[in-house]
């Protein structure tokens, strides 16, 4: 998919001219079969933040490893969603996607019944290597089948409400599981659902490939590899820690392997990646605006569930449900976003959107310390309207920001941001807001040393340690959801700034270009 050949049109009439080619029936009913893979992938990487009290009591995870639980998943997927691409329109996209669909299955039900957490977090790096497997060939096919700007946003929109709602309906998905089955339901769930898209993505979606793709090149792959999963975790590792001697080496790996990786694209003939395309401005603003914006998203979702029962006192199905009017909202977008990015144009459109769930975020900063829900209800509907929006938004400007020969290797790249975004997001706003945390504790020396390494190690922990301690229990566990709840509105402040800085990135390098 990072070839710069062009491609033949998919479910459409070959157009050499690049003239747009109104989309049929046909074209539609394949992008509702893309979307569902999209959205069950985004439910995925949500679907679990409300399991994690229950896992964390049943396997005995440390925090560590509830948030290497958290984002190995993110970390697999980013680093191969390049080198999967470029396998895409070797094999066909269709080909790879299916092989994709049989794998996220079969790596759910290792996750679903996993004995350990180090099991558990095996499971997810699976789960992220089929994932990448999906991911590139679905955006990609939709450039090529929509081929009119108008279709095009619409159905960049449904694909978008498809990323963004799936995102925001793990939460619930998880909660409705939980309230009647065990933790590990979130991934049985997945395999009637890959059975559905397998079937569907057979029928549907035609076939895709570029007839004159390269060689698949080994050493680019890893060196790809190399540059992404280090510095994530050099980045965690840093947040954590502090600055030591592993986190240097960790970052140096990956810079080094970084320029080698540039290096070798620019002489390839057909590269892995098309390093050209970051000399536009448009593209590479627009990479930048959704590396941060999912970033602040992410991060702060994976911990509202947690705050929703372990400081609000609600199941899983209750925590899931109050979270629905973001999901709802993120997919209500799909209405208006034809209108709003034909009447503004994609860059104001973006930076409108960003400036919205910035407000949502402001909104919900103010409500997490207060009692009540209707406050938290109103920063969900801002935050769910403006990252729906955005989502659409930013997709649309990548898109158009290429040429529509390249529309694979841009795929490729944007998805790659996203969930680098959302791997970076959990570790270290989640890695922050473990510190707010921990220094809002209050004296725990009266109790056991058990237990108080276990409030200190989590408040997920702390709860369990601390059921039935009596009063002096109830108090430390009232002060340690005290300290969980402040740090979440500071956590909160943080993602709101950088969704407002995102914004003025978007008005002043993204095109505004009205659109008839």
């Amino acid at each position: 998919m990072t070839s710069a050949t062009p491609s033949p049109s998919v479910g459409a009439t070959p157009d050499t001219s690049h003239r747009p080619v109104r989309a049929g029936a046909r074209q539609w009913a394949a992008l509702g079969a893309l979307t569902l893979a999209v959205t069950l992938l985004a439910v995925d990487g949500t679907v679990l933040a409300l399991a994690m009290p229950a896992l964390t009591a049943d396997l005995g995870a440390t925090s560590t490893e509830v948030l290497w639980i958290g984002d190995a998943y993110s970390f697999a997927l980013a680093g191969l969603l390049i080198s999967m691409g470029t396998l895409a329109d070797r094999i066909g996209r269709k080909r790879l996607l299916l092989i994709g669909v049989a794998g996220f299955g079969s790596a759910s039900l290792v996750a679903a019944f996993a004995p350990t957490a180090g099991w558990l977090i095996a499971a997810r790096v699976l789960l992220g290597v089929a994932g990448a497997t999906l991911m590139p060939s679905t955006l990609s096919i939709v450039r090529n089948v929509f081929t009119d700007p108008a279709q095009r946003t619409r159905a960049i929109a449904v694909w978008s409400a498809g990323a963004s709602g799936g995102a925001a309906l793990g939460p619930l998905v998880g909660g409705v599981l939980l309230e009647h089955y065990w933790w590990g339901s979130v991934f049985v769930i997945n395999l009637p659902i890959m059975l559905l898209v397998l079937i569907s993505v057979a029928l549907l979606v035609p076939e895709s490939r570029n007839p004159a793709a390269a060689r698949f090149d080994l050493v680019s792959a890893v060196l790809s590899v190399a540059a992404i999963v280090p510095l994530v975790w050099a980045v965690k590792h840093t947040a954590k820690s502090g600055i030591d001697v592993a986190g240097l080496l960790a970052a140096a790996l990956s810079v080094g392997a970084a320029l080698v990786f540039v290096r070798r694209q620019r002489t390839l003939r057909t590269p892995l990646v098309d390093v050209t395309l970051f000399a536009r401005p448009a593209f590479t603003g627009t990479i930048l605006v959704s590396l941060i914006t999912i970033f602040a998203f992410s991060g702060l979702l994976f911990f509202f569930s947690q705050y929703l029962q372990l400081v609000r006192g609600h199941s899983p199905l209750e925590a899931g449900l109050r979270e629905l009017p973001a999901t709802l909202a993120s997919i209500a977008v799909v209405v208006v976003a034809v209108r709003i990015i034909a009447r503004l144009g994609v860059g104001r459109a973006l930076a409108a959107a960003l400036l919205v769930a910035a407000a949502g975020l402001g909104v919900l900063a103010i409500t997490e310390g207060a009692a009540g829900y209707a406050g938290l209800a109103a920063g969900l509907i801002l935050v769910g309207l403006g990252i729906g929006m955005a989502f659409t938004a930013s997709t649309d400007a990548i898109l158009s920001a290429v040429p529509r020969e390249r529309a694979g290797a841009a795929s490729a790249i944007s998805e790659m941001s996203y969930e680098l975004g959302v791997a970076l997001g959990i570790a270290l706003l989640g890695t922050l807001h473990m510190a707010l945390y921990r220094a809002g504790l209050p004296d725990l020396s009266g109790l056991t040393a058990p237990a108080r390494a276990a409030v200190t190690d989590s408040l997920a922990a702390g709860t369990q340690a601390l059921a039935g301690t009596g009063e002096q229990g109830a108090q430390v566990l009232a002060a340690a959801r005290d300290a969980f709840a402040h740090g979440m509105q500071i956590t909160s402040v943080i993602a709101a700034v950088l969704l407002a800085v995102s914004a003025l990135i978007a008005w002043k390098v993204i095109p505004s270009g009205r659109r008839s």
